[in-house]
């Protein structure tokens, strides 16, 4: 005996030798029908069961041989001939796996019809099975693939002749595929759980106090529209004053009267509301009265050319007064940008006084001998705003890790120098060093030496700063008056471009403008390599507008010839600058040569950016962008992150910090190194 490659018994070789006997055919003809049809095994399970069982079953089994046709007598006579007592044992073993099913439901499917006997038929019955075959081959695929006994047949077929290696095979890539589903899910889990989180940090950034309180009862977020009544109050008030005029035209002076009074009503139902929340209670009423009279004049006045020109008419109007309003809108911001606040002039009004009633001995600032010491952190700050400057000077010492080691040279101007000595002995800044000048002493800086000087005292500069007739008024010339700005009168914004010559001894200095708040130690900046480069800045060229094409005239020849227009700006405010770099690259001359360039103003407007961003041209060094952090003083959404995560914010813009205009979400980071409740303050009713 032997087994074949599917693990069932076959006859063996014969005794003469040779291969094997006349059994191989049959058992080759039966694993062909297992693989062909998965209901052979059923009927020759079903045949040898009734056929080999106890004497009690072969009763059973004649009567019900009896039924079966002659292809089903054939078929279980050749099949008892190829095949072994083992391999019979083993199809009945399957077979009784099926449970009861009987013989005759199994016969409606018509299975015996589609079988075939390859080499055991006669001609006759070869043709007759052909014939049969071919016309219910079709129908019996059909059904066998949707018998649910056939599904059981094959998966117990699977199991007699699949290969331990198949199975092994098999419940690997089931093992795989559940790995890839429980990654998927995983996956999908984590991803979950990082838009949540990421979800649950944008809520913290948002700030109530700007955006308002919100809740969904509130009357205005039952609907979409919650200013669909308001709307509709404004349309009928628009097409009320086109019919008015429309009386006025065809001499219909008692509907016109009766308009006029319901627009009155009209207008002082909706007030200043802006949502329908806001409306009073008899608004319902006066637009029903409204839609009664607009109606009645529909059908007296309508003319479709007359109304389309009233209202075109009136579009162009109401454009023109939104032009004229944004005009006034800059003009009063920039004026208020130039404003100081009453609170501001009373504190140094006070000081000066108090300072000049000070004995001479007592004017005198401790550790002057620190001032022109190379090694100590030495920082540049000019201001007239001695509220501004206590502020710089408080957040730097704050958040220093050495305050000892930190030098502050203040300059000003005549008028606030009392006010500013006074403050600063009245509050020293700890440990550090302080050290107030006044710019009209430095007798070097007169109009011989200094271009702007001269070019401020000539008479085309007058006239552009102070003649009455320039156009200055909110009709015209108003987008050029921030370069009116009295700060670009100040040498103060000028002395920038002298820093080696106001401090000969010093090697590197920070230059600090005064709306700035530090929050962070600044004494890594003396260690930044600038590479021979003069200017350590922050670049903010993120945006187009912040590039050189912004700023300076490339119309002019000598600005294209030298300059590229998509060169990256960078900002003053915080500016760590090489003296010794500086002097050696003469960047003093270099500016002194375009501002003389320039006294007709035609390379770039006044202020110090656009020569800044000229004499340092190749001579700037960028910086982290943590370092500095800009536009607090006119973007409302610079990120919360970035400004907690900054070492210097800088409020530049018209809304300074210090002013009435002033953005609320920030001014917290600038009023929180102030003490309000110091007498000064108090006296001149500064507050939060």
């Amino acid at each position: 005996m032997g087994t074949n490659k599917r693990g069932i018994t076959v006859a063996g070789k014969s005794s003469k030798g040779g291969g094997y006997g006349s059994r191989l055919p049959g058992a080759a003809i039966l694993i062909f029908c297992l693989v062909v049809s998965p209901s052979f095994l059923f009927l020759v399970g079903r045949g040898i069961f009734y056929t080999s069982s106890t004497d009690q079953d072969k009763i059973s089994t004649s009567s019900r041989n009896q039924d079966l046709d002659w292809r089903e007598r054939l078929a279980l006579q050749h099949v008892k001939s190829l095949l072994t007592r083992e391999v019979m044992d083993v199809i009945k073993a399957n077979t009784n796996d099926l449970g009861p099913l009987s013989l005759d439901s199994f016969r409606k499917t018509n299975l015996s019809a589609s079988w075939k006997f390859v080499g055991q038929e006669t001609p006759a019955e070869n043709s007759a099975l052909s014939f049969e075959n071919n016309q219910r081959g079709a129908a019996i695929k059909h059904d066998i693939s949707r018998n649910k006994v056939d599904a059981s047949l094959e998966e117990d077929r699977s199991q007699v002749i699949d290969a331990p290696a198949k199975v092994a095979r098999r419940q690997l890539r089931q093992k795989r595929r559940e790995k890839r589903a429980a990654d998927l899910v995983k996956q999908d889990e984590e991803v979950t759980v990082k838009l949540e989180n990421a979800a649950i940090e944008r809520s913290k950034s948002v700030d109530s106090a700007v955006l308002g309180k919100y809740s969904i009862w509130r009357k205005e977020n039952e609907n979409e529209n919650a200013d669909s009544t308001v709307c509709l109050m404004r349309d009928q008030m628009i097409m009320a004053r086109v019919y008015i005029s429309l009386a006025t035209m065809k001499d219909k002076p008692d509907l016109g009267r009766e308009l006029q009074n319901r627009l009155k009503e009209s207008q002082r139902a909706l007030g200043e509301a802006t949502t329908d929340s806001d409306l009073h209670h008899s608004a319902a009423e006066k637009i029903k009265a409204m839609g009664q009279v607009l109606s009645k004049a529909r059908e007296q006045l309508y003319d479709c050319k007359l109304v389309t020109g009233k209202l075109r008419a009136m579009l162009q109007s109401a454009d023109e007064q939104v032009r004229s309003l944004k005009k006034q809108s800059t003009f009063l911001s920039q004026l208020a940008a130039k404003t100081i606040p009453n609170g501001i002039h009373c504190l140094s009004l006070r000081l000066t006084i108090d300072y000049h009633m000070l004995s001479p001995e007592k004017r005198i600032f401790p550790r002057s001998e620190n001032l022109e010491n190379p090694n100590l952190y030495h920082y540049a700050l000019f201001s007239d705003n001695v509220l501004a400057a206590s502020v710089v000077v408080n957040s730097t010492i704050m958040n220093a890790k050495e305050p000892e080691k930190h030098v502050f040279h203040l300059v000003t101007d005549k008028l606030n120098f009392g006010a500013m000595n006074m403050w600063f002995l009245l509050n020293p800044p700890g440990k550090a060093t302080i050290h107030v000048e006044n710019v009209d002493e430095f007798k070097w800086l007169n109009s011989s030496y200094c271009p702007v000087l001269r070019q401020l005292e000539s008479a085309a500069m007058k006239e552009y700063y102070f003649k009455a007739a320039h156009p200055t008024t909110l009709s015209a010339g108003s987008s050029n008056l921030k370069y009116r700005n009295p700060k670009y009168l100040s040498m103060l914004n000028h002395l920038r471009f002298y820093l080696p010559k106001v401090y000969p001894k010093l090697d590197k200095i920070l230059f600090l403008d005064d709306d700035i708040v530090v929050q962070k130690d600044l004494t890594g900046l003396w260690s930044v390599d600038l590479h021979g480069k003069v200017n350590g800045a922050v670049e903010t060229c993120g945006e187009s507008f912040h590039r050189f094409d912004k700023y300076l005239n490339f119309s002019n020849p000598h600005i294209a010839r030298n300059f590229d227009p998509n060169a990256c700006g960078w900002a003053y405010g915080m500016n760590i600058f090489d003296l010794k770099a500086w002097k050696k690259k003469d960047i003093t001359g270099i500016y002194h040569k375009w501002q003389n360039m320039n006294e007709d103003r035609v390379l770039w407007k006044l202020g110090t950016l656009p020569p800044g961003l000229i004499t340092f041209y190749g001579l700037t060094h960028p910086l982290e962008k943590s370092w500095h952090v800009l536009g607090l003083g006119y973007n409302p959404s610079v990120d919360r992150s970035e400004i907690d995560g900054a070492a210097v914010i800088h409020y530049n813009g018209n809304m300074k910090p210090w002013l009435e205009l002033a953005m609320t979400k920030y001014r917290s980071y600038w009023t929180k190194y102030i003490k309000f409740d110091h007498p000064y303050l108090r006296n001149c009713k500064l507050s939060e």
